[in-house]
């Protein structure tokens, strides 16, 4: 057989895509932008999760003493439950404020924009709950969780875009995890600073929320010495040398051509390389299942029990005899268990890749939900059974961060190309935050209703979880944002692109500086 011309496109098609990009190592440049920038975001969101458990004693003792003070009576019982619950309920209503409000900073600021801007919604919120004891206003402790809420939201759809579109894809799925990991020792971290020694006391409970502070400063201090996203600066502000410039930084390497011309296949598939609006994108026949998927996604994501969990952690504990001054301690492993599945999770998802952890975290969540579910019913009988169920909520957790618990915003970045992208995050993080605020709102009156049964709702959500997942989610590891979508392409019954078609996404047909046409040969990228 004649070996083949240079140049051939038929070279191209015969290389292996993922040879040369499996090599790249990973930038220092990526790495800072990844922790830093889920420092000042996911970190922030989990360590809200928590913070409030510690001094929530102190926090009503406060609402009271100002009471008092300002109407010269004592709070009704009912008034102090109330303005608690408003206190914690609130950050999700910031949360789908926040949500809602990304397409619109997005499309003027940027993803690294974003972030920053972001980081104004934390220190606001952390003088507001900070001062509002010196200030004799529980007022201001409400309206502190409404913006830490609102930057919360914000944050949960902006970082993971950010990382989605600055990392190689054959390690996407890594540093998409940095968002789980860095929620959950935000969590962890919440738990660790609220114990007694440290900030958990009535004189020091005030510090506990000045601490939002400071992982907001940090990405502040990092942050704007690192490239913005190059998909974002050259498909919708349509300025190459800057995009450039950042590929070359994020990859370590001066040529970017193939990186480049990837995106640049990516914008001649679409259609209209304006961000999409939501409607249009609920209109789009070629992204109807991957909305429907990550609709589903994010519903099962807050739906599967994790949150009900910790209702049940401190009566197991007592239930097994531990006194109640050290149940704070032993509680300290359900933060340990959290972030360590979550790094493991990182280390192994391109291995193993997404559809198989997600549909393995539902479908052991609902396992260990049905052995809680045996264990709590018969705990009264054998005397060691409270740890038997103590087991089960650990492994409830664990199963949840090995997946369920990161992968979902991998996956809202991943199925959907450029211009879709803002309005898909901010139909996922609609989605997130009614179901958080849903399960606040009526887990009390299924766990009234049904007791220790409750988790069998939780089961029944893992496995239809689990079951869409195996019949409609393709596996998204190592592949390109275009080939993702053409994966869908059957399941939305819209036309496979043809050999033809592709052949022009290869051959792009451009005048060179003489005014003659040349032919640019696309080669496959680490993008």
């Amino acid at each position: 057989m004649d070996k083949p011309e240079k140049g051939n496109p038929a070279d191209v098609q015969m290389s292996d895509p993922g040879k040369k990009s499996g090599k790249q190592p990973v930038t220092a440049c990526l790495i800072c932008a990844a922790f830093f920038g889920a420092l000042g975001s996911s970190f922030i969101y989990g360590y809200n999760l928590s913070v409030v458990n510690a001094p929530a004693l102190y926090i009503k003792a406060f609402y009271n003493k100002t009471w008092t003070e300002r109407y010269g009576q004592p709070i009704a019982a009912e008034t102090t439950t109330l303005l608690w619950s408003i206190t914690v309920s609130i950050f999700a209503i910031g949360g789908l404020l926040g949500a809602l409000c990304v397409p619109i900073i997005i499309k003027v600021l940027g993803r690294k924009g974003t972030l920053l801007l972001n980081n104004i919604f934390a220190i606001i919120a952390a003088l507001l709950l900070s001062l509002g004891e010196t200030a004799k206003s529980f007022e201001m402790l409400i309206i502190g969780r409404l913006i830490i809420g609102v930057d919360s939201g914000i944050a949960l759809s902006a970082l993971p875009m950010y990382l989605g579109e600055i990392t190689p894809r054959h390690i996407r799925g890594s540093i998409g995890q940095f968002n789980s990991i860095l929620i959950c020792l935000g969590v962890f971290t919440g738990q660790v600073l609220g114990l007694p020694e440290l900030l958990g006391q009535e004189s020091r409970w005030i510090h506990l929320f000045s601490f939002l502070a400071v992982p907001a400063v940090l990405q502040l201090c990092v942050l704007p010495f690192l490239p913005e996203s190059p998909r974002y600066l050259l498909m919708e502000r349509r300025d190459e040398a800057a995009a450039e410039k950042a590929f070359q930084r994020f990859l370590g390497k001066k040529d970017v051509s193939q990186e480049l011309e990837e995106v640049h296949a990516e914008a001649r598939a679409q259609d209209n390389l304006q961000a999409a609006s939501v409607l249009q994108l609920l209109k789009s026949p070629a992204v109807r299942w991957q909305l429907i998927t990550i609709i589903v996604v994010m519903a099962c994501y807050q739906l599967c029990g994790l949150n009900a969990i910790w209702y049940y952690t401190n009566g197991i504990l007592s239930e097994a005899g531990f006194a109640s001054n050290i149940i704070p301690y032993i509680t300290l492993s359900t933060g340990a268990i959290e972030t360590l599945a979550a790094i493991i999770s990182g280390l192994v998802i391109e291995r193993i890749g997404r559809k198989p952890l997600l549909i393995f975290g539902f479908a052991a969540m609902a396992f260990f939900f049905s052995l809680l579910t045996v264990f709590l019913n018969i705990q009264d009988t054998v005397s060691w059974m409270p740890y038997l169920s103590y087991v089960c909520i650990l492994a409830v957790i664990a199963s949840f961060c090995s997946g369920p618990g990161g992968i979902p915003f991998v996956l809202t970045g991943e199925l959907f190309e450029q211009s879709y992208r803002p309005a898909a995050f901010m139909i996922a993080g609609t989605v997130n935050w009614l179901s958080n605020f849903a399960v606040g709102l009526l887990f009390p009156f299924i766990q009234e209703k049904l007791q220790t049964f409750a988790f069998l709702v939780f089961v029944v959500v893992c496995i239809v979880g689990s079951i869409y997942l195996y019949i409609v989610l393709p596996e998204t590891k190592n592949k390109t944002f275009i080939d993702i979508s053409q994966s869908f392409a059957k399941i939305n019954k819209i036309p496979v692109p043809t050999p033809g078609h592709e052949m022009e996404l290869v051959l792009n047909i451009t005048p060179d500086s003489n005014g003659k046409v040349q032919d640019v040969v696309k080669m496959e990228s680490s993008f």
